[in-house]
């Protein structure tokens, strides 16, 4: 899998303006403050990383391809990139960071417990998960067809909708505060924007 993202990020263009670049930068901006430290888990080319730095946090991305960090670094060499396995450890330490911003990253996760269980671990006690992924409701799917969403060859390993996404979050231990749809028109949004935090006293799970 890491040869995989290697390959593509060696052959993105390098003007490449991500989707839903202003909606997505929008809902980032309203859910950090001035002085947070935010994991820009999934980072790519770093022009998220970057809008976090311009809002007065404390900002570091990390990629699981060295191609796309050393992109992120080409273009934005005043910030911090690094490397982490695909569904392995994050190299930080437990609750470092107030916010972690994951875009478009989730679906590709192959083992999805252990990656919220990482970002869990990384933020502090309240902490915020501020996460975006392709919204596949009933209708989208049918009108579409699922192989838009899911070719045997592509890389989106999960179709999450509002409600399986609000479950997972839940059950991987976090509060769900909002999960909304954007983009595109109604009944036919393409993205799920959601936001949740991690307890501040974490809750202990089954009985005794």
């Amino acid at each position: 899998m890491k040869d995989y993202y290697e390959h593509l990020w060696e052959r993105l263009p390098a003007d490449l303006t991500p989707p839903d670049w202003e909606l997505r930068r929008e809902f980032l901006l309203a859910g950090i403050q001035p002085g947070d430290r935010v994991l820009d888990l999934g980072s790519g080319a770093g022009d998220f990383t970057a809008e976090i730095a311009r809002a007065g946090a404390s900002a570091i991305g990390i990629e699981v391809a060295e191609a796309a960090v050393a992109r992120a670094r080409s273009r934005h060499p005043g910030l911090e990139f690094g490397l982490a396995p695909i569904d392995g450890l994050l190299p930080l330490e437990d609750g470092a960071f107030d916010v972690v911003w994951s875009s478009e990253v989730i679906e590709h996760v192959a083992d999805t417990a252990r990656w919220l269980s990482e970002v869990r671990r990384v933020l502090a006690p309240g902490g915020r998960l501020l996460l975006t992924t392709p919204n596949h409701g009933r209708l989208r799917v049918a009108v579409a067809g699922i192989e838009r969403f899911s070719e045997p060859l592509g890389d989106h390993l999960h179709l999450y909708t509002r409600r399986s996404l609000r479950e997972v979050l839940g059950e991987l231990g976090f509060d769900v505060d909002a999960i909304r749809a954007a983009g595109g028109p109604p009944l036919l949004r393409r993205l799920l924007l959601a936001r949740a935090h991690k307890p501040p006293v974490q809750r202990r799970r089954g009985h005794g």
